[in-house]
C-alpha cells in the first residue's frame, strides 16, 4: 500500500512540474470570484427557463473539484466552496484544443479550480456552469481519501481533520452546528445585558473547579503558571469590580484523562449575573436552551443514540439527595452514615479511601448511581457544602449550598451555584481544600489570597453558571464522542506516518 501511495504522489509531483515547464503556475496569488457557488445555486437552483438562464450573465467562480467525467471533445466535473455544490461542463471547442488535451485532462479531482462561464440545464434537469475559461488555483499532490466516498478510518479522521472535513459531509454538518450554538449562545446573553470579556489564560494560582492544571515556566519573571481550568475567580472579581452581568466563552485546560467525554483541551462557556440566585440561573437556562434547541435545529427535540431528547421546558428538578433516592436507589442508610456510605461505595467498586469526605464520597455513588439514568433535561440540586467550596450555604441547611448540575443525555452539561461571597466563610473553605491536598487530594482548590481579598472588598448576591459546550454540541450532533465536535482533538503522537493516499 505504502509504495502505491508513493507511486500516486510521484505522479502528481510530476504533474506539477509539467504543468511549471508550460508556464502555468499551479499555485497562483489570487482569483476574484463574483459569487459562491451556495449564491448561484439559491439564486438560480429553482428557475427552469432557459432563456432566463442564460440572460443571468457570467459568473466566476471557485472552488475544489470533486468529480470528473470525461466523455471525448466533452467533460462535467462538480466544484465544492463551503457554501455549496455545483456542476460544470467544459467543451473542447470552447476552452480549446490545447488546452482541453494538454491541461485540463491532466487535472485531478481534489484540485481547486477557478471557472467563468453562463448557467444553463442539462437534459437531466442539473444546474450547470457552461464553463469558458478555466483556471488552476492549487494543484492537489495527494489524492482525495477513497475516491471521495468517504474517510472511514476514524482515528485519520480526528489526526487529519481536514481530510474528514473534505470527505464526510456530516463532519463539516457537526461544526457548522458547533459554530452556531456558539453564536446564539453570545447574541442570547448579550440580549440580556451581559457584557463579553476576557480572562487570563495563564494564571499564578489555578483555582475555578476541582482539577489538575497543566503547568509551564515563565522564564522572565521565573515563576510557574497554570493553563486555566476554569475562568470563574477571575470573572467573580469582575462582578466585584461593577460589571454586573459578565460571561466568557473559551478554552479550559485539565490534565486529566482522555474519554468520549473529556478532552484535555475544551470549550467552557461561564457566566455570573448579580442579585440572582441559582434558582434564576434555572429558569434562565432552560430558556437558553429551549431557544438554542429550536434556533439551531428548527424543533425541541433531538434524537441522540436512538433516543429522543426534549428540550421543550419545564425541565424536571430534583434534590441532590432525593436523586440518589429515587433514581439511583441508594439505601436510606448510606445517606444518613458515612461509614455505611462507605461501605455501599466499596460494594459498587468505588475506591472510596482517598475521599476525604462524607460528600465526595456521595458524589462518587451519585456518578456511578444516577448520572446515567438522566436522559432528560434534569435539574440536580443543592449538593453537600464539601464538594462544593465556592457556593453559598443554603438557607436553613448549613451541611448543603445552592448549587446544580445540569444534566441530558446522562451527561454532565451545566454546573450552577449561589457564589459564595462571604470572605470569611470562603477563607475557611480553602483551608479545608487545603488540608485535603495535604491528604493526597491533588485536585482540592489552592489559596487565592487575591480573590479573598477581593471579596472583602464586597461581591454583591451572585449567581453564576459554567456549561460545557463541547458535550452540548455532541448532543445537539447525536455524536457519540467529544473526538467527533472539536476540530483538532488531544492524541497521542503518531507513531509512524499514516495517510491515506
Amino acid at each position: 500500500m505504502a509504495e502505491i501511495r508513493e507511486k500516486i504522489r510521484g505522479d502528481l509531483l510530476k504533474k506539477l512540474q509539467a504543468f511549471r515547464e508550460m508556464g502555468i503556475n499551479p499555485y497562483p496569488h489570487r482569483f476574484r470570484v463574483s459569487h459562491t457557488l451556495g449564491e448561484v445555486v439559491e439564486g438560480f437552483g429553482g428557475v427552469e427557463d432557459p432563456g432566463a438562464l442564460e440572460t443571468g450573465g457570467e459568473f466566476t467562480l471557485a472552488g475544489r473539484m470533486v468529480s470528473m467525467r470525461i466523455h471525448g471533445r466533452i467533460a462535467f466535473a462538480h466544484i465544492r466552496d463551503a457554501t455549496g455544490r455545483l456542476q460544470i461542463l467544459v467543451e473542447r471547442d470552447l476552452v480549446g484544443r490545447e488546452f482541453y488535451n494538454g491541461v485540463f485532462k491532466k487535472l485531478d479531482v481534489g484540485d481547486f479550480l477557478g471557472v467563468r462561464g453562463t448557467l444553463f440545464r442539462t437534459k437531466t434537469g442539473e444546474l450547470t456552469l457552461h464553463t469558458k475559461e478555466v483556471h488552476l488555483l492549487s494543484k492537489v499532490l495527494r489524492p482525495l481519501p477513497e475516491k471521495w466516498h468517504g474517510l472511514r478510518d476514524v482515528e485519520l479522521r480526528y489526526r487529519q481533520r481536514y481530510l474528514d472535513l473534505i470527505a464526510n459531509e456530516d463532519s463539516r454538518r457537526v461544526f457548522l452546528i458547533r459554530s452556531e450554538v456558539i453564536r446564539r449562545i453570545r447574541e442570547f446573553l448579550v440580549e440580556r445585558g451581559f457584557v463579553e470579556v476576557e480572562t487570563p489564560m495563564m494564571q499564578p494560582i489555578p483555582g475555578g473547579a476541582a482539577a489538575r492544571p497543566f503547568v509551564t515556566h515563565h522564564n522572565a519573571l521565573d515563576i510557574d503558571l497554570y493553563l486555566r481550568i476554569a475562568p470563574e475567580l477571575y470573572l467573580k472579581r469582575l462582578v466585584v469590580g461593577g460589571f454586573d452581568k459578565v460571561f466568557e466563552l473559551g478554552k479550559c485546560f485539565r490534565n486529566e484523562g482522555i474519554s468520549t467525554e473529556h478532552n484535555p483541551e475544551f470549550t467552557m462557556m461561564e457566566f455570573y449575573m448579580a442579585y440572582a440566585d441559582y434558582m434564576d440561573l434555572m429558569a434562565l437556562t432552560e430558556e437558553m436552551f429551549s431557544q438554542l434547541a429550536q434556533g439551531v435545529l428548527g424543533r425541541n427535540g433531538v434524537s441522540y443514540g436512538g433516543q429522543e431528547i426534549d428540550f421543550a421546558p419545564p425541565y424536571r428538578r430534583i434534590t441532590f439527595h432525593d436523586a440518589l433516592r429515587e433514581i439511583g436507589d441508594v439505601p436510606e442508610e448510606a445517606l444518613e452514615d458515612e461509614g455505611k456510605a462507605r461501605a455501599y461505595a466499596r460494594e459498587l467498586g468505588i475506591e472510596e479511601e482517598n475521599l476525604a469526605s462524607f460528600g465526595k464520597v456521595l458524589g462518587e455513588i451519585f456518578d456511578k448511581r444516577v448520572e446515567s439514568q438522566l436522559l432528560q433535561p434534569t435539574f440536580v440540586y443543592d449538593y453537600p457544602r464539601d464538594i462544593s467550596p465556592l457556593a453559598k450555604s443554603k438557607e436553613g441547611d448549613p451541611a448543603l449550598v445552592e448549587r446544580f448540575e445540569f444534566f441530558m443525555a446522562c451527561k454532565e452539561v451545566a454546573n450552577a451555584y449561589t457564589e459564595l461571597n462571604d470572605p470569611v466563610d470562603q477563607r475557611r473553605r480553602f483551608q479545608e481544600q487545603l488540608r485535603e491536598r495535604a491528604l493526597g487530594d491533588e485536585e482540592a482548590h489552592r489559596m487565592d489570597e487575591d480573590y479573598i481579598r477581593a471579596l472583602e472588598y464586597g461581591l454583591p448576591p451572585t449567581a453564576g453558571e459554567g456549561i460545557g459546550i463541547d458535550r452540548l454540541v455532541m448532543i445537539l450532533t447525536d455524536s457519540p464522542s467529544i473526538r467527533d465536535v472539536i476540530f483538532f482533538p488531544t492524541l497521542r503522537p503518531e507513531v509512524a506516518e499514516k495517510d491515506e493516499a
